[in-house]
């Protein structure tokens, strides 16, 4: 479909386009807007849990209730928002700096985004139907065994399938990175954003599949009688932990890896400097990844591994604060000496340094192994644990967002907005998350529905939630933002930021195939280096010549709703056998529309050079 087509289509045409679309940028907009869709569902229950301990013996919220949003708050944030918005960041950025015109499987890419979604939309429909998951997000065992309603059960299958979604996106992108990079594009001349992109896949590929088995073994205890993890039936509950933190832990690590690099392009670009320390920063990215799989059971000092266990794990969780050290200085030094421009996306990466130096001074001293018996289970792991996802990853998402609107929808956000926006979040977080520390030291256990009186909590609880509001208030005005600049907003140039990589190189937003020719990489900061010597665009490194592109296709859609219904019968023939021609209609439609895939001859089609002459000159500028 041509520009021209695309402006004058109607409400129904645009919806059939995005719901069939293969293209990484539009992909890239729906995984913001579902992403951002349980951002805010996250945000009004963690809103929920704030008010409930705003003060002592609250009954704002039941218990059963209370239960219920804290497990949702933390299932919601860290597998339906915080990975869907960093691969909406990745799917709009990571081709484009390498100079691709897609993806690798743009059918694949689709099709983990339909997947995570409706694996979301399963676990939350447990709202509607007797009770969502009440174990915690991590399910420990026992508990998230013998929990009466079905919300455990729509928590496992729903993750299973959202999983597979993620499992293929990163995939996907690690395939994109080693085969289509464009001519001269070495590894060791791409932006940190596409290093830290594909040392993040690499964590998915080897964490996601543990998290996969446990929830398997979950689904068998709950739905069909086996007792992997009942302890008075010969199971262990122990097993559970490992699996899940065998995930869990490289988790932080995918989680805060393209948050790195989102804030080494910023920091950058807004330094007008290259990045101090470029290959130490790209070993440092391994090293963590490497580490991050050598210290899940510091989440198990208490279980009783033993002393020999316990100091092996301590030693390794310090040890990855040196390669993250690394990577602070290094952006200090970008800085130091650099011309500064104080917009948006800089505040969130000039507030992140601080607030996630924090987060890893606390995490030093929970590696304690000693220390972490006083930590465990209070409210000081829960600020830790902010502080380095909201403090690390949040502030880098929101920074990604600002930085690459542009690319993304043609319109850069109102920066007058954008720095009310960065203050009353950042003041709020402070706010909410800091005297946690203190509460946790002062004794208050974590996952409690009410504190008591005469304890010493109530003042440090009021301030937190007053601080959760103040966030509360920074991202309606963010969301009010996003629409005041799709409706008013004038169009974006190709390179409002004065940037130094390839996504800059091309107009905002960017033309379905992205590059009419395939630019030619001179060196690190690709787009600097033609800006410095005058060419003012990127060489083209090819003739320009027919470019192939991917068919739409609906059967990504069809697959994973299929899924979806397939998941819903299985937990629900527990109740009445019946449910199995449920599943079986969910696994037919699934297995069928692959099936029509397999066959169909689907080989994409060809915008020929004649129609790219027609619009000038064929660069890339």
């Amino acid at each position: 479909m041509s520009a021209t087509a695309n402006k004058k289509a109607g409400f129904g045409s645009v919806l059939w386009d995005y719901l069939t679309t293969v293209d990484h940028k539009k992909i890239a907009i729906l995984y913001l807007f579902g992403g951002f869709f349980f951002f805010i569902l996250g945000g009004l229950e963690a809103m929920l849990v704030r008010i409930q301990l705003i003060q002592p013996d609250n009954n704002f919220v039941s218990a059963q209730f209370y239960n219920e949003l804290m497990t949702m708050h933390g299932t919601t944030m860290i597998f339906l928002a915080a990975m869907p918005l960093l691969f909406a960041l990745m799917n709009i950025a990571m081709p484009l700096q390498i100079g691709a015109r897609d993806v690798a499987f743009p059918f694949v890419n689709a099709l983990g985004f339909w997947l995570f979604l409706v694996g979301g939309i399963v676990v939350n429909i447990s709202w509607f139907t007797g009770g969502a998951p009440d174990a915690g997000w991590t399910a420990y065992t026992p508990l998230s065994i013998f929990s009466e309603s079905h919300g455990l059960d729509y928590y496992s299958i729903g993750l299973q399938i959202a999983g597979f979604g993620t499992l293929m996106g990163g995939i996907n992108f690690l395939v994109t990175v080693i085969t289509m990079r464009t001519p001269g594009m070495t590894m060791m001349r791409m932006p940190l954003f596409s290093w830290t992109t594909f040392i993040a896949s690499v964590l998915i590929l080897f964490a996601f599949p543990a998290l996969t088995v446990g929830l398997f073994l979950l689904t068998f205890d709950r739905l069909f009688g086996a007792n992997f993890f009942d302890p008075s039936m010969g199971g262990n509950v122990i097993i559970w932990e490992h699996l899940f933190w065998i995930f869990g832990h490289p988790e932080v690590y995918i989680l805060i890896l393209p948050a790195f690099g989102v804030f080494s392009e910023v920091i950058s670009t807004f330094s007008k400097k290259r990045l101090f320390g470029y290959s130490s920063m790209v070993f440092a990215t391994v090293l963590i990844a490497f580490l991050g799989f050598m210290v899940w059971a510091h989440h198990m000092f208490t279980v009783g591994l033993g002393p020999i266990a316990n100091s092996i794990f301590a030693i390794a969780t310090m040890a990855i604060a040196v390669p993250t050290g690394i990577k602070i200085f290094n952006w200090l030094f970008t800085m130091w000496g650099g011309t500064l421009r104080f917009n948006s996306p800089m505040l969130f990466a000039l507030g992140f340094i601080p607030s996630f130096t924090i987060g890893g001074m606390t995490g030093v001293m929970l590696g304690a192994a000693a220390a972490d018996f006083q930590y465990h289970d209070t409210y000081f792991v829960v600020a830790h644990f902010h502080y380095v996802i909201v403090g690390g990853t949040v502030f880098g998402i929101f920074a990604g967002l600002i930085y690459w609107w542009p690319k993304m929808f043609g319109k850069v956000l109102n920066e007058t907005m954008n720095h009310w926006f960065f203050w009353l979040f950042f003041i709020g977080f402070h706010l909410t998350f800091f005297l946690q520390h203190f509460l946790g030291l002062m004794g208050m256990p974590r996952r409690y529905w009410v504190f008591l009186e005469g304890q010493g909590l109530d003042l440090f609880n009021l301030i937190s939630t007053i601080g959760a509001f103040f966030m509360a208030a920074g991202t309606i005005l963010f969301i009010y933002n996003m629409i005041w600049t799709a409706l008013k907003a004038p169009q974006a140039p190709a390179d409002p930021w004065d940037g130094r990589t390839l996504e800059w190189a091309i107009a905002s937003p960017p033309p379905f195939y992205n590059f009419k020719q395939l630019p030619l990489v001179r060196g690190l900061d690709p787009l600097w280096i033609e800006k410095t010597e005058g060419n003012g665009k990127m060489q083209p490194a090819e003739p320009l010549g027919d470019v192939h592109m991917p068919n739409n296709s609906f059967i990504p859609f069809v697959m994973s709703v299929g899924l979806g219904i397939a998941g819903i019968g299985i937990i629900y023939q527990v109740d009445n056998p019946m449910w199995w021609i449920v599943a079986a209609i969910g696994f037919i439609i699934f297995f069928g529309s692959m099936a029509v895939r397999s066959l169909k001859d689907d080989l994409g089609y060809h915008i020929h050079k004649e129609d790219f002459e027609k619009e000038g000159d064929g660069s890339n500028g």
